[in-house]
């Protein structure tokens, strides 16, 4: 019998896919069983995940205007909601409550939702080990890719709850692939799908758009910004007031995450808040700078490619290993400006950077050696509890910036024509 293509794909995707079922099996163990192991009378369960369980609910029950109302403490999208739409379905269906979180009330929600949204963080794993395989790395370093990815990943998933930031990141993985194999809508339309989700990712954007084509910017930042805009201006217009101000001023609590140097310098807000939406602005604009660069470097690389493709020819021009890989480390560096400037820190912020740089550095045994090291030292130093402005915001911006050192392309590596080029390919036929 012929292998169907989702089989294919699965097969082609093995170590990912191990790597998801063996975080899933340690993830259950560590918070259930493991958790009496270290002395914890209950069970260690990300308690972030269900406010936006709660907000998940109020959505399947088409309660738009709860959507930003306590206790959910959605800053961002409502993308955030959707994806955990299905398995609150499944929770509804068999009488499952959500339960308040630290009570014995949520064990039997956990073991429902958990193996759901650490699969989910999974989609992560995937988009990496796509790249790999587009990259060049070979089936070891994709292996080690997979198993480091999984131990970054177990911040996000089992530790914090927030399976938003990993789905955001591998849509955003996978809408940069799409690019590179020149399809733009496609492209477009997943990047979109992102922001909706969680909109860390508009960091990326501006870099993302200095490899678009100037005539196709419009259509891609209008497919970008379709997904978000509609479930944004659903929430918005059932609860106005609530909506702006959680998106707008995005609260966060030093006193209960970690302080930075620019604690003191955010707006502050009431019942101890401060607004961390200001920082995140300055971030993208500081992200548009990147763009820059990377747009200059891609026309010193390759300034005749477009004027001597046949302007009647649609363009296929599949970017080179080396244009992708170049792409994604700055998307890394854009990624990382969030955590340099945020007001106030959180450990698995630090992921998205993490995530990227892994891939970026994929196709080469030593830096991906290096890469895989730090992300995991950092992964865990990360989930210390140490106060201060200084010393945790710090220890993590270095930690970053060895990550990306260590993830950096060789600047001296001579870059091939793109694939579909007429210097890769030579000439175009009529009709090709």
């Amino acid at each position: 019998m012929p292998v169907s293509a989702p089989r294919l794909w699965l097969a082609s995707r093995l170590f990912a896919l191990l790597a998801t079922v063996g975080l899933i099996a340690i993830g259950m163990v560590t918070t259930t069983w493991g958790a009496h192991l270290a002395g914890n009378p209950g069970w260690s369960l990300p308690d972030d995940m269900w406010r936006t369980l709660t907000a998940a609910r109020r959505l399947a029950h088409l309660d738009l205007g709860g959507l930003y109302t306590q206790p959910t403490g959605l800053v961002g999208f409502p993308g955030a909601a959707v994806i955990l739409v299905p398995v609150v379905a499944v929770m509804d269906a068999i009488g499952l409550r959500l339960g308040t979180p630290g009570s014995q009330s949520t064990h039997g929600a956990w073991l429902v939702a958990g193996p759901y949204e650490i699969a989910l963080c999974g989609a992560a794993l995937f988009a990496a080990d796509s790249i790999a395989d587009r990259l060049g790395a070979d089936r070891w370093k994709r292996a080690v890719l997979a198993a480091a990815g999984a131990v970054a990943l177990w911040s996000v998933s089992v530790r914090w709850g927030h399976p938003e930031d990993a789905v955001a990141v591998a849509l955003l993985l996978f809408g940069i692939l799409a690019l590179s194999d020149s399809r733009p809508r496609g492209s477009a339309w997943l990047i979109g799908a992102a922001v909706a989700v969680q909109p860390l990712v508009l960091l990326a954007l501006p870099v993302v758009l200095a490899a678009v084509e100037p005539r196709r910017l419009a259509g891609f930042l209008t497919r970008t910004a379709a997904p978000g805009a509609v479930l944004l201006g659903a929430a918005a217009a059932a609860n106005w007031q609530a909506t702006s101000h959680a998106v707008t001023s995005q609260p966060n609590w030093p006193a209960v995450d970690h302080t930075t140097p620019w604690t003191s310098l955010a707006p502050h807000l009431s019942n101890g808040a401060v607004a961390a939406g200001p920082a995140r602005a300055l971030a993208i604009l500081l992200a548009c700078g990147c763009a820059l660069i990377v747009a200059r470097r891609r026309r010193e690389a390759e300034p005749t490619v477009r004027s001597t493709v046949r302007p009647t020819v649609r363009s296929t021009v599949r970017w080179s290993p080396e244009e992708l890989e170049e792409l994604l480390w700055w998307v890394a560096v854009a990624l990382t400006l969030r955590c340099v400037l945020e007001p106030v820190m959180v450990a698995y912020y630090l992921w998205p950077v993490l995530a990227v740089a892994l891939v970026t550095a994929s196709v080469s045994w030593s830096r991906l050696a290096s890469t895989a090291i730090v992300a995991s030292a950092l992964t865990f130093v990360a989930q210390a509890s140490w106060h201060g402005p200084w010393i945790w915001w710090g220890s993590a911006v270095t930690g970053l910036a060895l990550t990306l050192l260590a993830a950096a392309p060789g600047a001296s590596r001579p870059r091939p024509a793109r694939s579909g080029s007429p210097a890769a390919a030579g000439p175009t036929a009529p009709g090709q």
